[in-house]
């Protein structure tokens, strides 16, 4: 049954879903805060131990996760910017009109548009995306990543544990 409350129409918006263009904010700028740490305090590609597992590690990625396509030849910056940019304005339009009663899912668009939005910026004005936080164990390192890379990964996590254990609570709740 529908809910009389909901708004109907592409450019309605629930007031209320601010607060996650706000956490969306907040992770760009602390994405952007920290990279800037580490350009103006690391060299390129010379490690900085912080802990057995971790250490800081200035890299540019030219590719996408994992520094996929990074040799392709620079048509994947214009994709990738594209692309980016594309996904954060239907992100910014789907994350508006989230009814009240969502909490996980706004949080996990919240947190993927930051991070889409915080690498994008990144590929715009440097033409790459300033990694920094490699993870090893001994001989075993995990591809550099930075908060950005962080919160769409969190963000993602929580959009499946949305799909998958919340949406259909909801529905119930929504029959009865």
């Amino acid at each position: 049954m529908p809910n009389p409350q909901e708004k109907k129409g592409l450019f309605q918006f629930y007031p209320h879903n601010l607060w996650w263009l706000g956490l969306t904010i907040i992770s760009i700028i602390l994405d952007q805060w920290t990279k800037w740490i580490a350009t103006t305090s690391l060299n390129y590609a010379d490690p900085v131990p912080v802990l057995p597992f971790l250490n800081w590690t200035l890299l540019h990625n030219y590719g996408a996760a994992f520094s996929f396509l990074s040799d392709a030849g620079g048509w994947q910056r214009y994709f990738f910017t594209s692309l980016a940019g594309v996904v954060s304005v239907i992100f910014v339009f789907w994350l508006m009109r989230m009814p009240k009663n969502m909490k996980v899912l706004p949080l996990a668009v919240a947190l993927i548009l930051g991070g889409a939005i915080g690498n994008l910026i990144d590929r715009v004005s440097l033409g790459y995306v300033v990694d920094f936080i490699h993870v090893y164990y001994q001989n075993s390192h995990f591809p550099a990543f930075n908060l950005a890379d962080s919160a769409i990964t969190l963000g993602t996590i929580l959009m499946l544990i949305d799909t998958f254990f919340l949406e259909g609570k909801r529905n119930q709740q929504q029959a009865k």
